[in-house]
């Protein structure tokens, strides 16, 4: 038996206010019902009009400064304009509120010092409050009065009003939190987006046959292969094994295509000259967008495409007129299967890519990322000071979301929510805290984004409809050891639509048909997924802000594959605890058989003895048995959705110089020395598992040797006692030999001898495969 983690590896059950207390009510009522109300006050700077001029040539650069006590934020400004438009939002939360009065100033940008223009006062007591779904506040014009409270020329169009995050300005404002970060493009990294993973197909290309090839060397058969390139993904058949002009492959070839379809599919036919040197025979380009696409396993029409030729003259590149050559293929994109761009252990989205193949969603997941507390330092500012400017990232399916960031801050508060369709229950959700290293003037952070933990939940493991408010910890596992960087505070809610439908579900197929009907090798999943994450993490870290690469491969589990010593030693440690409940079964089995409590062992016959007078009870018993343990068991059901488990991953026990080698670049950077160390341990480990491996396939082929003839006599005695025993058994009632056989199997210490019994010294006997072995 495993003993706990540690006390603060565990997860913590909260009860915070969440909604503003309306968890329990109608949950239509608000739409950010899963987490705790922040109140800001919001102030839309609309535009501006009849702007008086500053300059000696009477021009005007206007823009506007909002603060309020010592925050203050300003908006672009423009280039000799008197009527601005610049229609952003300001948002100051409440909590950091420190004056009664809201100044809004327009100001003439200027080389030496910005001029004064004009400004507006707001007093907070009389801001009006709106809460969605009421629509929003209409701005209106309001003149600009200079610092004594005389009215000016020019007017300035706002809107102010004090609301909750729930409010559509939210996620485009300027935070008042945000106010050491300087520039635009650092202004957008920090903001919350929603991101779409792109649209993936599986593009089969089956080569059939080349026509009419024309090879430039004579006297000799050509050896021809098609090389395919899409994008950055490149496939090769093997060399026709019918060398001549006409060479033969069908072979198929499996590639990721994304939507939109930018690239073409280029195909080269290629004559093997010498061992390092190819010669282009001729190539084709297809567009994907006129590509035939199939929803299920009926082939699609094969196609002919003209081969053109490529000559060189005078270093430029010309095609040639003549199309004498064609290649025979049958191209096709797979709608009906799913592009696997996740771990499969962890899928979010189990749905084929084709959108008339989806069925109906089951429900709805809604995810309240309240706040995270006790986060580590994690990287330096000026005077040596430990800062964390953290954000989250949750993926499910194909909706990427991620959260504003709070600057420098160890306890921040993001209290944003997010909805998400489900299609199936055995699906997984991912959320990841990550430091913005990309603020303050770029990428001076190093470049990548520190991760600071991640957090999945299983949405089967969930109850429907009930709301699970709980502190999960934040562990990560670094060179050092397992570390705990902090908690984060999340409210999950699963409501289901039809209990039937997810019912239903628990019958179907996980993946779609077509991984059943034609499924793929497992080196092609493998490579596939590669390449779909690949071109996920590259769509989004093109999208604006961008979703790093760094950020998107920790979310999809890149890497997860790789060997790791303490991978390996967690795996063989959870098939022993699958095991050990049969092996607890065969010594409780054992004690009756020795009579260690003659009570049980007596029960034990009593039960016997009625299930062979009346076998027909012996389904029935099996199966109330199961249903009274399953009941039994439903007072310790687990209350809380499953998290990290550092004692399952063997990351606390795990040795320094095993972790380093996990951490390790593939391929290796570390000294000859160290790598041969390690290459004799794994020698020593997998020598090991080699035995075991061999033990099993050992008793496998003892099991077919009864009957093979390899051992001419231990065969011919199998032979005849299965005639003695068909006779016996022929003649004899099957109850009696039932009884009989229990009876010896249960037969008292006295009557037993210590060697092994004669069945298992004849099986022991047997040969094996072993003796060909090299």
């Amino acid at each position: 038996m495993q003993r706990p983690p540690p006390e603060e590896f565990l997860l913590k059950e909260t009860n915070p206010h969440l909604g503003g207390g309306k968890i329990t009510g109608d949950k239509l009522t608000s739409t950010y019902d899963l987490v705790e109300q922040m109140q800001y006050l919001y102030v839309r700077v609309v535009k501006a009009k009849d702007l008086p001029g500053k300059d000696v040539t009477g021009s005007l650069d206007p823009y506007v400064e909002v603060k309020l006590g010592n925050y203050k934020g300003t908006t672009r400004h423009f280039e000799k304009k008197s009527n601005p438009e610049w229609n952003q939002v300001f948002a100051f939360s409440k909590d950091r509120l420190q004056a009664s009065v809201l100044e809004v100033t327009v100001k003439d940008k200027d080389f030496v010092k910005d001029d004064f223009v004009g400004r507006v006062l707001f007093d907070l007591n009389e801001v009006p409050k709106r809460v969605p779904p009421d629509s929003p506040l209409a701005p209106q014009w309001y003149r600009l009065e200079d610092r004594k409270g005389e009215k000016l020329k020019g007017e300035l169009m706002l809107a102010v009003w004090m609301g909750t995050q729930a409010d559509e300005a939210f996620p485009e404002a300027w935070h008042s939190d945000a106010a050491t970060v300087s520039g635009m493009d650092a202004l957008a990294n920090i903001r919350s987006k929603v991101y779409l993973s792109p649209k993936l197909w599986y593009l089969r290309v089956n080569i059939i046959e080349a026509q009419d090839l024309q090879a430039n060397i004579q006297g000799r058969y050509p050896e021809v292969f098609v090389k395919a390139i899409l994008g950055n993904q490149a496939l090769r058949t093997r060399i026709s094994s019918n060398r001549g002009i006409n060479p033969m492959w069908n072979e198929d070839l499996m590639f990721v295509a994304a939507e939109p379809f930018e690239e073409p599919l280029i195909l080269s036919v290629e004559d093997r000259v010498a061992p390092n040197k190819d010669e282009v025979l001729g190539r084709c380009a297809i567009p994907l967008q006129y590509v035939d696409r199939r929803f299920d396993h009926k082939p699609v029409n094969t196609r002919w495409f003209n081969l053109e030729k490529h000559v060189v003259v005078e270093g430029e590149k010309k095609k040639e007129t003549k199309f004498a050559s064609r290649i025979h293929m049958r191209i096709c994109l797979e709608g009906g299967y799913h592009v696997l761009d996740e771990s499969t252990h962890y899928s979010s989205d189990l749905r084929p890519t084709a959108k008339q193949l989806w069925k109906h969603s089951i429900g709805v997941l809604e995810l309240g990322i309240l706040n995270a507390q006790g986060l580590m330092p994690m990287k330096t500012k000026e005077g040596g000071r430990g800062s964390t400017d953290a954000y989250c990232v949750a993926k499910y399916g194909q909706k990427w979301v991620r959260t504003r960031t709070i600057i420098d801050s160890f306890m921040p508060k993001w209290n944003e929510q997010y909805t998400w369709e489900v299609f199936d229950p055995c699906t997984v959700i991912s959320i990841g805290v990550f430091d913005n290293c990309r603020l303050h003037g770029g990428d001076k952070g190093g470049g990548m984004d520190s991760r600071i933990g991640k957090v999945r939940i299983r949405l089967s493991t969930l109850e429907t409809d009930r709301v699970y408010t709980h502190s999960y910890p934040l562990l990560v596992l670094h060179p050092s050891g397992v570390k705990k960087m902090g908690e984060i505070h999340l409210a999950v809610r699963f409501t289901c639509s039809s209990l039937l439908n997810m019912m239903h579900m628990y019958s179907q197929p996980l993946l779609p048909k077509m991984h059943y009907l034609h499924p793929l090798t497992v080196s092609q999943l493998d490579s596939l997924r590669h390449q779909a994450t690949q071109i996920v993490s590259m769509r989004l870290s093109r999208a604006e802000p961008p979703l790093r690469k760094d950020v998107v491969e920790y979310m999809l589990d890149v890497g997860s594959h790789m060997w790791s010593m303490r991978r390996s030693k967690a795996n063989f440690f959870r098939i022993m605890g699958v095991l050990s409940g049969l092996i607890a079964v065969g010594k409780w089995f054992d004690q009756i058989c020795n009579w260690k409590n003659p009570i049980t062992t007596v029960l034990i016959h009593i039960l016997f003895i009625i299930l062979v007078l009346y076998p027909e009870l012996i389904l029935p018993t099996i199966f109330l048995y199961l249903f009274l343990i399953g009941v039994w068991y439903y007072r310790w059901r687990p209350r809380h959705p499953p998290y990290m488990d550092t004692r399952l991953s063997h990351a606390e026990s795990a040795h320094p110089d095993e972790l380093d080698e996990e951490f390790d670049t593939f391929p290796t950077s570390r000294p000859s020395e160290i790598v041969r160390m390690r290459y004799d341990r794994l020698r020593s480990i997998a020598g090991r598992i080699q035995t075991v491996v061999g033990d099993l396939a050992t008793q496998g082929e003892r099991l077919q040797s009864l009957l093979s003839w390899r051992d001419p006599r231990a065969t011919a005695l199998f032979v005849i006692f299965c005639l003695v025993a068909a006779i016996i058994l022929y003649v004899t009632p099957f109850q009696v030999v039932a009884l009989l056989t229990g009876f010896y199997v249960l037969r008292h210490p006295r009557f037993r001898h210590k060697l092994p019994s004669v069945p298992l010294n004849f099986f022991r006997r047997l040969p094996a495969r072993t003796d060909c072995m090299l």
